[in-house]
């Protein structure tokens, strides 16, 4: 008897034709059996088969940028004081290569309804720090809440930049010129603050913010058509100080012309009672080093009235493009006489031209120059010194391409030196007069 594995030969009595019949009989029945497990008798299912849903952490995204310059100071005038910026460390004698910015962030729309950003700097030099530098610190960490799928309504929960100033909204990575104008970024200890806010975005004004990003216009990204919310007020990641809260609002009319041409028009403002630390100073440089009156050490921890109120202007390169902001004001200031900080009056802005040049095969080139002035206390700097600058910028960014980015500036600069001297008699907050050649180098990834 054969295996039953093994094929059953035909009888010898059967004919071909009765051979070939019953070989077409069991094709038909494996074809059935075929059709039987393809389409089981079970009613089908009507709904087609749904991809697998994404977990949250599925639809993050992680990427980054750093930044490493080096600066040198060509020319310093006679009776200057000593070179320092406030915006770059590596400014000022003994000073060699600098990582600014080194920064790594986690985003992504985690549903529907979210979206979440959490960013990290680690190129941060603790505060008193003299030797040391690097220090991972926390930039951004906020939450979008989108009250319809739509995202035309949102709140924002966290530590995030704050909407005031289109270049303090414009990230460090799309910036032209190295740093940020003084008088607009004495605003705001690292453009952010731990608070809530609300934004309004029509679907429009959604697509004009990505437009300038995509299009490579150096865009400053979403911060509504209308914006309002409240935060601490002491700014960065430093601890809060007292038991006010700053509120801001800011309003901005996105325009689109025929040429596909991109203008923007804001204003905004904020107030609250801002706490400012201090260091010992000679007043004047006369005398033994003391701590002025009206600060934190000496008893004054309800702080001093601080606001502000902005207008902005943004022509974006297509390819001449025109950027301008002014701010007027009161804030914390040390007095004439360094003895004591007060509240004063306040004023500056900018005015910045560019040009935006796709070259045919070295990538896009934009050419500037700008003149910056403030006059008004810089309440983030120990003692909030009374400053007063003046600073022409003529440089060009090259972006080799999308992951290099090539910066060189010449700088004409009149500014105070806001470092408090703690030695007695020494002189503190003189004006650094000169010029300094300035380079940095950005990789993104």
């Amino acid at each position: 008897m054969p295996a039953q594995d093994e094929p059953v030969p035909p009888a010898a009595d059967q004919s071909l034709e009765q051979v070939l019949a019953r070989l077409e009989r069991a094709e038909n029945a494996l074809l059935v059996i075929q059709k039987q497990q393809l389409s089981p008798t079970s009613e089908p299912d009507d709904e087609p088969e749904t991809e697998h849903e994404k977990k949250w952490y599925e639809k993050l995204s992680l990427r980054g940028y750093a930044q490493v310059r080096y600066n040198d100071v060509t020319h310093l005038e006679p009776g200057s004081a000593p070179p320092q910026h406030v915006g770059d460390r590596s400014v000022g004698d003994n000073q060699g290569f600098l990582i600014r910015r080194a920064r790594l962030a986690i985003s992504g729309d985690v549903s529907d309804h979210m979206a979440v950003l959490v960013q990290a700097d680690f190129a941060n030099t603790p505060p008193g720090s003299t030797d040391a530098t690097y220090f991972a610190v926390i930039r951004d960490w906020w939450a979008d809440c989108y009250i319809d799928t739509t995202k035309v309504h949102r709140i924002r929960v966290g530590q995030q930049k704050l909407p005031y100033g289109w270049e303090n909204m414009q990230s460090s990575s799309n910036r032209i010129p190295l740093d940020r104008s003084d008088a607009i970024n004495s605003s705001v200890r690292n453009e952010r603050d731990l608070g809530v806010f609300y934004y309004w975005t029509p679907e429009y004004a959604q697509e004009f913010f990505q437009n300038a990003l995509d299009w490579g216009l150096k865009g400053s990204g979403n911060y509504g058509v209308f914006g309002c919310g409240f935060y601490n007020g002491q700014g960065g990641s430093l601890l809060e100080q007292n038991d006010n809260l700053h509120f801001g609002a800011r309003l901005t009319l996105p325009f689109t012309f025929e040429n596909n041409q991109l203008m923007e028009l804001s204003v905004q403002g904020y107030t609250g009672m801002f706490t400012v630390l201090s260091s010992p100073i000679s007043p004047l440089g006369i005398g033994p080093a003391v701590r002025p009156l009206g600060t934190l050490e000496t008893g004054n921890q309800a702080g001093l009235l601080d606001k502000r109120v902005c207008g902005t202007f943004v022509w974006y390169p297509q390819p001449f493009g025109i950027q301008a902001e002014w701010n007027v004001g009161e804030g914390p200031a040390l007095n004439d006489t360094q003895t004591q900080v007060v509240v004063r009056s306040l004023h500056g802005g900018y005015v910045m031209c560019m040009y935006k040049y796709d070259s045919p095969c070295h990538g896009t080139f934009f050419p500037f120059a700008r003149y910056a002035t403030y006059r008004g206390g810089y309440k983030e700097e120990r003692n909030a010194p009374y400053a007063s600058i003046d600073e022409y910028d003529f440089g060009v960014e090259w972006q080799i391409n999308k992951q290099m980015e090539l910066v060189g500036m010449y700088v004409f600069t009149d500014r105070t030196n806001t470092v408090a001297m703690s030695a007695a008699n020494d002189l503190s907050y003189g004006q650094f007069q000169g010029q300094i050649a300035r380079f940095q180098f950005q990789f993104n990834y």
